[in-house]
């Protein structure tokens, strides 16, 4: 009686017009539903297909590693609207846009893959026909944009509320058809119950009567039910286009309100800069600047929607941390902050901008001198031909400072030059310098560590390896406030010292010793000792070291350079740390190449800013607002993955981004605008000045054949200058034996030559440089040379006496 039953109530509902599904197998989605499962995805040939979490909604495809993830990391969206579908066998099954993303997928089961494939179509023709709807009807609704004034916003208020009132009262309909349902269907089965209890006798015809007349109203119960459902669907499909576009005007204006708001708060930040800085600029100055840069609106920024609904994907190679978006609400702590650092930091929104540093009293405006016009362009690089296996195949396993290489594979810079290109951008330690926080100066810090690397990406040729008290000067004090000097204060092992001074209240210092290895496939050079900077405000000190550098493909194939290891940035005044990775480049890695991230972290090793970008384009820094550890522990493919700390950030905001290169700088070895100066004569250098080399000016002008032979002149000249130092020393340790010690002398001093020497502190000839002495560093503890002074006292006095001859 039971299925009888059932069975009369399914055609029942079938004649009204409406489904219902019996079956237990796995319903069928409905366009703008969503739908969820496992798949398996191709990746490349060495994983194969991999299991992913897939999710269908609103007519975008997206998938996910874990369900975990659906709240933070997506892996990868398609659009269904403009993808093709296509079905390769019983269980693979295909998804493509045109080219830029194709989902190679692969179902448990071939009816697995059909309910996919179904509810893909289903999605797409929702997606069609949603993306046709909106574009014919923008005649029936112009509110997409905003109304000239309140009188469209009324207008549209009022037809809502219209809208609003009449699916109430539908919805009312709909509640009043259910409760006469509910009773019917009751009184409906008390009468069957007791039709089935009785006997047959004289009473059976009035009972089937009455359960005829309650079937009767039930049946039109329903049809009044079904009635009202398609009338409330129609009326919805009729409204939901101007909803939408109504949404979508009142969020754009949302958007401007918002830019409005923001720009009016940084005009306010600028105005206050300006009237601090009223003792110095001018005031006509102040105003024009502050109306210059308050006027334009912040580029790139993007309104609380967006950061609400920005996914940032997690970084699989690097496992110390995942970035994820914080909460919106962190984003809002201060009112005249909108889209940016919170106040709580210390330095505003626009501290680490170019325009914030336009309005500090700090910056000279006063006065502008006028500055050197330097030179744009050198001599196109000759395409001479070389066979390199012929000179590299017998010093496999050399350093190579001590390989006798034709100028052919340098650039005609020397070493000195390529360290004073370091400050290509010093205006990131012109911007630290201004900091007011100690962990927002070691941000601008490690993108100035990170960008000393970007002009090596194409620049494969050699420098010129410096002579025994050869130095470099580069006088940028007009340009740039500072001056730098670099000298050659040891040959075996290669060292040289650099000083900096700025006018802008830092000081940067060094001594680098290279160390590098010819392994035949690739060159290997480890610079060695400790870079320092010192801001003269709040008395800062970082050091940190240099990453490997890597030439590939020596013999066969392009060369091409990559940049790998770790460098802790340590600020010794505050104890604050920046830890970087330089992720060396895999061909199996599916990250972008040259990546760097790195954390910046307080004494007590709580993370403030989290670093990401790449060392030859650009780097980017977001506030961490929360952090976790061990969050993203899964298992998968049978092994258990590291745990993760995840850093909750603010939305990332650029701390540098690199210069474009001079044009034609493929046939000026790829120079900088600074490197293509660096070789520029300068009038009253010291006669030891890169500039003045015979053989790298010889280069410079094409005639190689010539440098080749200058570079000779100037190693044999220099070696013999050291034999005669190394006598001289003798003959003072030892006079009375002259003869014998300058024999020994000279045949140690041809070993030198082809031996490699450990980096000491005090060499065997007792060199001794000229305007660095040898110390001790007392944060540090390292043996290292510093500027001792008078070189630009003696560039002043035009006295040069004191220069050893070496060219």
């Amino acid at each position: 009686m039971v299925d009888v039953k059932a069975s009369k109530a399914k055609d029942v509902a079938i004649i009204s017009g409406a489904v219902i599904m019996s079956e237990p197998k796995a319903p069928t989605p409905t366009p703008g539903d969503t739908y969820k499962g496992w798949l398996f995805k191709w990746t490349n040939y060495i994983k194969g297909y991999q299991r992913r979490w897939f999710v269908l909604s609103n007519g975008l495809l997206s998938y996910y590693r874990t369900q975990a993830e659906m709240g933070h990391t997506c892996r990868g969206t398609i659009n269904l609207a403009t993808a093709n579908i296509a079905v390769e066998d019983s269980c693979n099954f295909v998804i493509s846009n045109g080219g830029a993303q194709t989902y190679h997928l692969k179902a448990s089961s071939e009816v697995e893959r059909q309910r996919w494939i179904t509810a893909l179509e289903l999605a797409k023709a929702k997606a069609i026909g949603m993306q046709t709807e909106s574009d014919d009807s923008g005649d029936e609704c112009p509110s997409s944009s905003p109304p000239p004034s309140g009188q469209g916003g009324g207008a549209r208020c009022s037809e809502v509320q219209s809208t609003l009132r009449t699916l109430g009262s539908k919805v009312e309909d709909l509640s009043t058809c259910n409760d006469l349902i509910a009773k019917h269907g009751s009184a409906l089965q008390r009468s069957l119950s007791e039709l089935e209890g009785l006997r047959l006798g004289g009473e059976t015809g009035e009972k089937i009567r009455q359960v005829t007349e309650r079937a009767t109203l039930f049946r039109i119960t329903s049809n009044a039910m079904i009635n009202a459902c398609r009338d409330f669907l129609a009326l919805a499909q009729t409204h939901s286009k101007r909803w939408q576009k109504a949404l979508q005007s009142e969020r754009e204006q949302r958007v401007r309100l918002e830019e409005t708001l923001e720009q009016l708060a940084k005009q306010h930040n600028n105005l206050e800069r300006a009237f601090r800085g009223a003792t110095v600029l001018p005031s006509s100055q102040a105003n024009s600047a502050s109306d210059s840069k308050g006027s334009a609106p912040g580029k790139g920024d993007m309104s609380d929607e967006d950061e609400e609904n920005e996914f940032f994907d997690a970084m699989e190679d690097a496992p110390e941390f995942i970035t994820v978006p914080a909460d919106p609400k962190y984003h809002r702590r201060s009112g005249s902050n909108v889209s940016g650092l919170s106040s709580e930091t210390g330095m505003d929104d626009q501290s680490l901008d170019d325009q914030s540093l336009v309005f500090s009293p700090e910056s000279p405006q006063s006065h502008v001198e006028p500055v050197k016009k330097r030179r744009t362009r050198i001599p196109d690089k000759p395409n001479y031909s070389l066979n390199l296996w012929s000179i590299m195949k017998n010093c496999i396993g050399k350093e190579l400072s001590k390989i006798p290489m034709p100028v052919n594979f340098n650039e005609p810079i020397s070493m000195l030059q390529r360290l004073s290109e370091d400050l290509e951008y010093c205006e990131l330690l012109d911007k630290a310098a201004k900091c007011q926080s100690s962990l927002e100066q070691l941000c601008c810090v490690a993108a100035f560590t990170v960008s000393s690397y970007s002009t090596t990406v194409h620049r494969t040729g050699k420098p010129f390896n410096p002579l025994l008290g050869e130095t470099y000067e580069l006088d940028r004090l007009r340009e740039s406030g500072y001056r730098s000097l670099c000298e050659q204060v040891s040959h075996h092992p290669p060292a040289a010292a650099h000083h900096v001074i700025s006018e802008r209240g830092w000081t940067l210092r060094q001594e680098i010793a290279l160390a590098s290895k010819f392994r035949g496939k690739y060159l290997s050079i480890m610079p060695m000792g400790t870079i320092h900077c010192i801001f003269e405000k709040s008395n800062n000190h970082y050091t940190w070291k240099k990453v490997t550098t890597t030439v590939h493909n020596i013999i066969v194939g392009k060369l091409w350079i990559d940049q790998s290891g770790e460098i802790d940035i340590i600020n010794h005044q505050t104890g604050d740390r920046c830890h970087l990775k330089f992720a060396p480049y895999s061909y199996f890695s599916r990250d972008v190449a040259r990546k760097v991230t790195g954390v910046v972290t307080d004494k007590d090793g709580k993370a403030h800013y989290v670093l990401s970008g790449t060392w030859d384009e650009k780097m980017e820094f977001s506030k961490v607002m929360q952090s976790s550890k061990g969050g993203m522990g899964s298992v998968e493919n049978g092994m258990e993955s590291r745990q993760k700390t995840v850093y909750q950030t603010l939305r990332a905001r650029e701390l540098w981004k690199k210069n474009p290169l001079p044009e034609g700088a493929e046939t000026m070895y790829y120079f900088s605008s600074l490197a293509l100066t660096l070789n520029e004569m300068e009038e009253g250098v010291a006669p030891t000045d890169s500039r003045l080399r015979p053989d790298q000016r010889l280069m410079e002008a094409g005639r190689w054949e010539e440098a080749n032979a200058e570079k000779q002149r100037l190693e044999e000249k220099q070696r013999s200058v050291r034999r005669e130092r190394e006598r001289e020393a003798a003959r003072a340790a030892n006079p009375t034996e002259e003869a014998l010690i300058e024999d020994s002398i000279t045949d140690s001093s041809l070993k030198t030559e082809t031996v490699d020497a450990p980096f000491k502190s005090t060499h065997q000839d007792n060199y001794k440089a000229l305007w660095f002495e040898r110390t001790v560093d007392q944060v540090t503890g390292e043996s290292t040379h510093i500027y001792k002074g008078g070189y630009w006292e003696a560039k002043d006095q035009g006295n040069w006496d004191a220069c050893p001859d070496i060219f």
